[in-house]
């Protein structure tokens, strides 16, 4: 295993229930960014993303966009910071046996001092629980050690997200943290519209999913993936897609709700002797395959060289 980088190993079993905590936490942060943030396409405007110091909702508007606010799950001090463009900081501790409903009540109470006037839909999306924050004390998992190790990760792999980013010319999201399943992503669209969906399809999808799209992603674990993995998927999804060749030859293409989607194993990539090459050849290889399969222009979404600038 290739130990320069120091990646910290990572598993999903065994740590489910921390990180089933901290999903939730995000998502009571998430919703509250979501709540206060102007629209912008595809719920790019929920999203979090990762900081020097932990996971961050970057600067919210309140006040009629007067004052800015953000709110911080602090990894290295392991505590929750809102600051305010007025000077304000307030915090309380993250610990074991913090539960949902404390952390929920803590950050209301917070925004209330703080004069944001915010009030979410303060239930869990996605998640098959059907309690409000407010209520949720069987989740109170709150792990220093598989937080920080986590967040470490999610550090590096922003960066090599970025740096994919910038290959490509066409329009693309932020690298940012979707709160709702808890994975960091970043999206490359060909500027074509895409099939209408029908009506019985979420809004959510409707939104995200309205252009043709080429996403990756990274995601810590959950009861269908059952470790941590790298992803990508091609919307529509074209035929014989997963006819493709992808690197390296350890990753693999998976059934996803009837699509295929390239599936690169976190552990599986930090014992290559070049992970950082590793993770860009995969995402190289995957954007490649959906692109050609769905006849993109590879060759006027390819970002030109500087060389003569």
């Amino acid at each position: 295993m290739n130990t320069s980088l120091n990646l910290p190993k990572l598993s999903y079993k065994g740590n489910e229930d921390k990180k089933m905590t901290l999903h939730l936490f995000l998502q009571v942060v998430g919703k509250i960014r979501m709540k206060m943030t102007p629209r912008k396409n595809h719920w790019w405007y929920v999203t979090l993303y990762v900081s020097t110091e932990g996971l961050t909702t970057g600067a919210v508007p309140y006040n009629s966009g007067l004052d800015k606010f953000r709110i911080t799950l602090n990894v290295i001090q392991h505590t929750l910071e809102v600051n305010t463009s007025k000077g304000e900081l307030e915090s309380f501790p993250l610990h074991e046996s913090l539960t949902v409903a404390d952390f929920y009540k803590k950050l209301s109470t917070i925004t209330r001092k703080l004069n944001i006037p915010v009030s979410i839909l303060d239930v869990p999306y996605d998640l098959g629980i059907d309690t409000p924050f407010g209520e949720i004390t069987e989740y109170h998992h709150y792990d220093k050690d598989y937080t920080r190790r986590l967040w470490r990760c999610l550090l590096w792999v922003d960066d090599v997200f970025t740096e994919f980013s910038g290959r490509f010319y066409g329009k693309t999201c932020p690298v940012h943290l979707y709160w709702h399943s808890m994975d960091l992503a970043v999206t490359r669209f060909s500027g074509k519209e895409a099939p209408a969906m029908g009506d019985d399809a979420r809004l959510s999808d409707k939104d995200a999913y309205s252009h043709e799209c080429i996403s990756f992603g990274f995601w810590a674990g959950d009861e269908n993936v059952t470790e941590p993995a790298f992803y990508s998927y091609t919307y529509p999804s074209p035929e014989g897609i997963d006819r493709e060749k992808l690197s390296p030859s350890s990753s693999e293409w998976v059934n996803s709700n009837g699509s295929p989607m390239a599936i690169l194993k976190y552990n599986t990539l930090i014992a290559e002797d070049d992970p950082r090459k590793a993770l860009l050849d995969f995402m190289e290889s995957a954007y490649q395959a959906g692109a050609k399969r769905a006849n993109w222009d590879l060759e006027k979404l390819k970002v030109p060289s500087l060389d003569n600038l």
